[in-house]
């Protein structure tokens, strides 16, 4: 039986914009929303203190407008843009369920969100808020993967949760492959050395850099998020110790 009390303090919650979208193909499902606000809300009642970093692929992808021959740099601004939209979608889902919450965006909005600094980030978690970084790094080039995994390592985070679509890190995507291998631990290095598409490179070495694991857990499992908490759950732990 899992352990009652958190095994982590502090960590970073990576969901994707796609989970957004429900079984929707374009937008929010706000019931997902509101269903993400609650795996939080969990998390906060057992005295965990969560971040969050959205991404923005359930409203626009900066690469698709390089792959249709644009300019890369203003498509991953745009896509900087829909990763504003969905933190403050899941704001209002945390502040519908009386869970204080913030926006800090890499880019500056102020008529929208506080701009981003890290010494406000961690005086807001400390005050126990939930801190929801948008804009990305607020660099083109670079993934929201990359900007959680920065995120993390700025606030002293003890693991990076990254929710996806399946329960762990598999040798192949599961649902092309039924043979794929699923990991239960595996290492940062062994990560980068297999290729294994969970995130992208320089994500992977900046938590590898800093000591923090990436826990990897299916994102669509309600309730998912405070089993491993607890030391229980089905997921994958991305780990060098």
């Amino acid at each position: 039986m899992p352990d009652q009390h958190p095994v982590f303090r502090r960590v970073l919650l990576k969901a994707s914009g796609e989970a957004l979208m429900g079984e929707q193909k374009f937008g929010i499902d706000v019931s997902v929303a509101d269903r993400i606000a609650a795996d939080i809300s969990e998390a906060r009642s057992m005295g965990v203190e969560v971040a969050v970093v959205i991404g923005g692929g359930n409203i626009f992808r900066g690469v698709a407008v390089a792959s249709a021959g644009g300019d890369r740099v203003t498509g991953d601004h745009m896509g900087m843009l829909a990763t504003v939209i969905n933190s403050l979608a899941l704001r209002t889902s945390l502040m519908k369920m009386g869970i204080e919450s913030v926006v800090l965006s890499a880019i500056a909005m102020p008529e929208i969100c506080e701009s981003f600094s890290q010494r406000q980030a961690t005086a807001y978690m400390d005050q126990g808020k939930v801190v929801i970084f948008a804009g990305g790094t607020g660099n083109p080039f670079f993934t929201t993967d990359s900007a959680a995994a920065l995120r993390a390592a700025e606030i002293g985070a003890d693991a990076l949760f990254k929710g996806t679509q399946v329960d762990g890190v598999y040798s192949a995507d599961p649902k092309k492959d039924p043979t794929a291998k699923r990991y239960e631990r595996i290492t940062h290095a062994e990560v980068l050395q297999h290729d294994l598409a969970i995130m992208d490179t320089a994500a992977i070495a900046l938590a590898r850099e800093n000591d923090i694991p990436i826990i990897v857990y299916s994102i669509h499992e309600q309730g998912g998020f405070g089993e491993i908490l607890r030391g229980g759950g089905r997921c994958t732990i991305v780990s060098d110790k």
